[in-house]
C-alpha cells in the first residue's frame, strides 16, 4: 500500500468543508495533513489529526505537504496559486480557477515551467448520471448526435448574504454551475466552434448572474447549457436526441446532499442513489423504451487520480488545458450576452512567461 499524499486545505467554508476536506480524507489515497482557516476549532472538531494554520504562508511552511487545495472565494484563487507554484507545491484549484482565461494560461504556464500539477477541481465528471451518459454515448444506440442538453437548474429566490451572490468577487451561475456544465460538455465533445449565450440577472435586487442559457455550435449539432436560480419545476437534467432514439434523464447526482449530510466516500451509501434515465432507441425496426441505470458517483475518484499521478506518474484526468478553455468559453459567453451575437472560439495558446 502506497503512502497517502499529504495534502494540505486553504480554505475550510462551504466548499472546503463540504467538497474537498472528507472527500481528500476518505479517498483511500490522500490525507488532509492540514487545513488553513480562521475557524481552527471548527476544522478540528471533524478533522483532529490535522494540523492547523492560520493563512498560506504557514501552510506552506510545514514539511512534507506535496499539494495545496484552494477553497477560497473566486477573486482569491488566482493570486493564491501563483504563491503555491512559485513556492514549488503542486495546486488544486476549486472552481472557476480565476476569474479570467489569461490568469488561468498564466498559471498553468507557471505549472508546466515548473514541473507541477495545476488542475481544475472538476469533480462532477464523476457525477454517477454523467459516468452513464457517456456509457451510453459509447455504444453508439443514438446513432449520430442531433442535440444534446444539460440543465443545472435551483429553486433560490431569495438572495443570501454571502460573497457568492456579489459580481465584483466572481459570483453568480456564469462562475458557480458555467464551469461544470462547461466541462461536461468538453469531456463529450471537444471544444466548439462557436459560442451564443444569454446571461441574466432576473431576481430581484441579485447583484450578479443567475440565469444563463449557452449554445455551443459543433459541426452537425448543437450543446445547450442551461442554470437559473428561479426553476421550482425542474427540466432533465440531460436531454440527447440522435438518429436512432433519445434519451431523458431527471435529477441532480446525489453526492452534494449526502456530503452535507455529513457522508463520505466509504459510507456505505454514498454515491448510490442516482435515478435511472429513459432510452427510447430504434432495434432493428421496432422503437424500444427502458431504463438506462445511473451509475454511483465517485467524487473520490479525483483525489485518487490525484494521487496516482503525483506519486506513480499516470496522466491526471483533468489538465491545466481543460481550465484554460472553460474560462475562454466563460469569457465569452460573457461577450456575446454583452455584444448580442454568435462568437467563434479560439484557443488560447500556451506561451513562455518572461
Amino acid at each position: 500500500m502506497p503512502t497517502r499524499l499529504k495534502v494540505g486545505l486553504l480554505g475550510y467554508g462551504f466548499a472546503g468543508a463540504t467538497f474537498h476536506a472528507p472527500v481528500l480524507e476518505h479517498s483511500g489515497r490522500t490525507t488532509l495533513a492540514a487545513i488553513a482557516t480562521g475557524q481552527p476549532e471548527r476544522a478540528l472538531a471533524r478533522y483532529p489529526h490535522a494540523q492547523t494554520v492560520p493563512d498560506l504562508d504557514a501552510l506552506l511552511a510545514l514539511d512534507g505537504i506535496e499539494c495545496v487545495v484552494i477553497a477560497t472565494p473566486n477573486d482569491t484563487h488566482f493570486a493564491l496559486a501563483q504563491r503555491v507554484l512559485a513556492a514549488g507545491k503542486h495546486v488544486v484549484v476549486d472552481k472557476p480557477v480565476t476569474l479570467t482565461a489569461a490568469e488561468a494560461l498564466t498559471l498553468a504556464t507557471l505549472a508546466q515551467r515548473r514541473g507541477l500539477l495545476f488542475a481544475p477541481f472538476h469533480n462532477r465528471r464523476w457525477d454517477g448520471d454523467f459516468i452513464a451518459l457517456q456509457a451510453l454515448l459509447a455504444t453508439g444506440a443514438l446513432g449520430r448526435l442531433t442535440h444534446f442538453e444539460a440543465h443545472f437548474d435551483r429553486f433560490r429566490p431569495v438572495i443570501r448574504a454571502r460573497w457568492r451572490e456579489e459580481a465584483a468577487r466572481g459570483g453568480g451561475l456564469l462562475f458557480d454551475l458555467g464551469p461544470h456544465l462547461i466541462d461536461q460538455a468538453l469531456v463529450l465533445f471537444g471544444v466548439p466552434q462557436t459560442v451564443c449565450a444569454s446571461v441574466k440577472t432576473q431576481r430581484d435586487h441579485a447583484q450578479a448572474p443567475d440565469y444563463l442559457h449557452l449554445q455551443l455550435g459543433y459541426p452537425g449539432f448543437e450543446v445547450l447549457l442551461h442554470a437559473s436560480a428561479l426553476t421550482a419545476l425542474m427540466a432533465p437534467r440531460f436531454t440527447l436526441h440522435g438518429t436512432r432514439g433519445s434519451y431523458v434523464k431527471y435529477g441532480l447526482d446525489t453526492q452534494e446532499e449526502q456530503l452535507k449530510a455529513g457522508l463520505h466516500p466509504g459510507s456505505a451509501s454514498f454515491g448510490a442513489g442516482n435515478l435511472a434515465g429513459r432510452l427510447r432507441v430504434l432495434e432493428g425496426d421496432e422503437e424500444v423504451e427502458r431504463e438506462w441505470p445511473s451509475q454511483p458517483g465517485a467524487y473520490a475518484e479525483f483525489y485518487r487520480a490525484l494521487a496516482a499521478t503525483l506519486q506513480d506518474g499516470v496522466p491526471f484526468p483533468v489538465s491545466a488545458r481543460d481550465a484554460v478553455d472553460v474560462m475562454t468559453l466563460i469569457e465569452l459567453a460573457q461577450r456575446s450576452e454583452n455584444e448580442g451575437r454568435r462568437l467563434p472560439f479560439e484557443r488560447l495558446e500556451w506561451t513562455e512567461m518572461d
